[in-house]
C-alpha cells in the first residue's frame, strides 16, 4: 500500500470513528445537587425491608430521606411529586459485576477487568471504574442506581467498591471504596467423561487443585502474619492490601459452587478469623444449615441458567434463592457480566414467582445487598436520615411487562433517564414510521 493509500485509508477511519462518536453520543450529564426540598405522596411505597406503606408520602432535602409516612402530608415550601397508583422503591444495587470496567466485549482496549497473575489483592477497580461508560445510563432506567465494581480473574481478583451510577469520574461515583477483597476458590475436580481436563488423571487433577489450596493458604498465613508486624522492614503492596482484610475494613467475597468447594473455603475464612460472603453457590441449599451456622451470606449469582448438574431439578436455578432465605440465610441477587445487570430486577422477580417471599426478593436487591456491601447505615431503604436514592415505576419493577421507570434521584438529584437504547429506539422508530 503506497503512502497516498495509507493517508486516504486513515482519514477514511477518522470520519468513520467521528460518525460512529456522533451516532452513539448520548449526551447525558450528571444531575445536579438537589436546592429544593421535594415531596412524593400517593405511591405505593417499598420500603425495602419488607414493609409496605400503601398511600405513602416520602420526603427529601439535600440529598437525605426526612420522612417517610402513610397518608402524610407534604410541607409547604416542598415540590410535590404525584405518584398516585404507582410504586416507590429504593434504588436497586448491582452486586459483583464488572460494570464500567468493560465497554465491548470484543473489542479488548475496553476491557480493563483482570490483571496477569494469580494474587492481585492489590488490584483496586475503582480507580479503572468509566463513568463515561453508555452502559450505566440503560441500567438507571430499570431501577438499578449502584453497583460494586468488582475485578476478575486468578485466584484473588482484586478488591472491589461501590459506586452510584450517575457521576463525571470515579472519585464522585464512590459510595463506599474498597469494600471487599474477592476470591476464586480453586475448584475440586469434577470427574467425567468429555474433553478438556479428563485429558489428565483425576490424581493428577485432584492434586493440582490441592497445590493451588495449599499455596492460596500460604498466602493468607503470610498476609496476616504481615498485618501483625507494626512496622514491616520492607513494604509488600499485596499484603498491605489485605491489611484491609484481617482489620475488618473489607470483607471477603469467595465465589465457590460445589458444596464440597464451599464448605472447604468457609472453613479456610473462618480458620482466619474471617466470615466470607459466598459468591455463586449452586449447590447452597444442599449446605444450608453450615452457612447458617457460619453466618455466611450468599449472593446467588444468574438465577436465569441450567442447572449445575445433570440430575438437578431443571428449575432449581429459579428455586436457589428461595431454598436458601426460606431457610434462614441473608441472600442476595446478582447476574453475571455489565449490560445485562439492566435486567437485575427480573431476577428478583424470577426469585419470587419460584417460592420467594416478594418483599424479600425486594430486600435481595436493595437492603440485604446495602449490608454485605457495609452501606445499609446510609441507603438500601427508604428510611428517614438515609440517601434519597429512590425511583417511581409505573407498574411492579419486579415484572418486566410492567416496570417502567418515570422519575429517580440519586442522593436526591434528579438524573436524567435517557440512555442510548432509547435514542436509537426512537430514531429507528421514526424512520419506519414515516415522521
Amino acid at each position: 500500500m503506497n503512502k497516498l493509500h495509507i493517508t486516504k485509508y486513515m482519514l477514511s477511519l477518522s470520519l468513520a470513528a467521528a460518525g460512529l462518536q456522533a451516532f452513539a453520543q448520548a449526551n447525558i450529564s450528571p444531575a445536579k445537587k438537589q436546592e429544593k426540598t421535594i415531596a412524593i405522596t400517593g405511591a405505593t411505597v417499598h420500603v425495602g425491608n419488607g414493609t409496605v406503606i400503601q398511600n405513602g408520602t416520602l420526603v427529601f432535602s439535600k440529598g437525605k430521606i426526612t420522612s417517610v409516612s402513610a397518608n402524610g402530608q407534604a410541607p409547604s415550601d416542598a415540590t410535590v411529586i404525584n405518584a398516585s397508583g404507582k410504586h416507590l422503591y429504593p434504588g436497586f444495587i448491582a452486586p459483583v459485576t464488572n460494570l464500567g470496567l468493560t465497554e465491548i466485549e470484543a473489542v479488548k482496549a475496553t476491557l480493563d477487568f483482570r490483571e496477569i497473575g494469580n494474587f492481585n489483592p492489590h488490584i483496586r477497580s475503582l480507580i479503572a471504574y468509566n463513568t463515561d461508560s453508555k452502559v450505566q445510563p440503560t441500567l438507571r432506567s430499570n431501577g438499578v442506581l449502584m453497583a460494586q465494581v468488582t475485578p476478575q480473574g486468578g485466584v484473588l481478583a482484586g478488591s472491589s467498591s461501590v459506586v452510584q451510577l450517575d457521576a463525571w469520574n470515579w472519585e464522585d461515583a464512590a459510595i463506599r471504596r474498597d469494600d471487599a477483597i474477592h476470591l476464586n476458590w480453586p475448584q475440586t475436580p469434577r470427574f467425567r467423561a468429555g474433553f478438556g481436563r479428563m485429558q489428565q488423571s483425576p490424581e493428577a487433577l485432584q492434586e493440582a487443585t490441592n497445590r493451588a489450596i495449599d499455596e492460596l493458604s500460604g498466602f493468607f498465613t503470610e498476609a496476616k502474619a504481615y498485618a501483625e508486624l507494626d512496622k514491616p522492614d520492607a513494604t509488600n503492596t499485596r499484603f498491605e492490601a489485605m491489611k484491609r482484610l484481617f482489620s475488618g475494613k473489607a470483607r471477603l467475597f469467595v465465589t465457590a459452587d460445589s458444596q464440597k468447594d464451599i464448605v472447604a473455603a468457609v472453613r479456610f475464612a473462618k480458620s482466619m478469623n474471617l466470615t466470607p460472603v459466598l459468591v455463586g453457590g449452586d449447590e447452597a441449599f444442599l449446605v444450608a444449615d453450615f452457612l447458617k451456622e457460619h453466618n455466611v451470606p450468599v449472593v446467588v449469582k444468574q438465577p436465569h441458567s441450567l442447572p449445575a448438574n445433570n440430575d438437578d431439578d431443571v428449575n432449581m436455578p429459579y428455586k436457589n434463592a428461595a431454598l436458601l432465605a426460606n431457610a434462614g440465610l441473608t441472600v442476595v441477587l446478582s447476574i453475571d457480566g455489565y449490560w445485562q445487570q439492566r435486567n437485575l430486577p427480573f431476577m428478583a422477580g424470577t426469585a419470587a414467582a419460584w417460592g420467594m417471599d416478594r418483599e424479600k426478593a425486594l430486600s435481595a436487591v436493595t437492603l440485604n445487598t446495602a449490608k454485605i456491601l457495609g452501606i445499609d447505615q446510609t441507603t438500601g431503604s427508604l428510611e428517614a436520615g438515609k440517601d434519597a436514592t429512590l425511583f417511581i415505576s409505573a407498574g411492579d419493577a419486579l415484572d418486566m411487562k410492567t416496570n417502567q421507570v418515570e422519575k429517580a434521584f440519586i442522593q436526591g438529584r434528579d438524573i436524567n433517564l435517557d440512555n442510548l437504547h432509547k435514542q436509537l429506539d426512537k430514531k429507528f422508530s421514526d424512520k419506519y414510521s414515516g415522521k
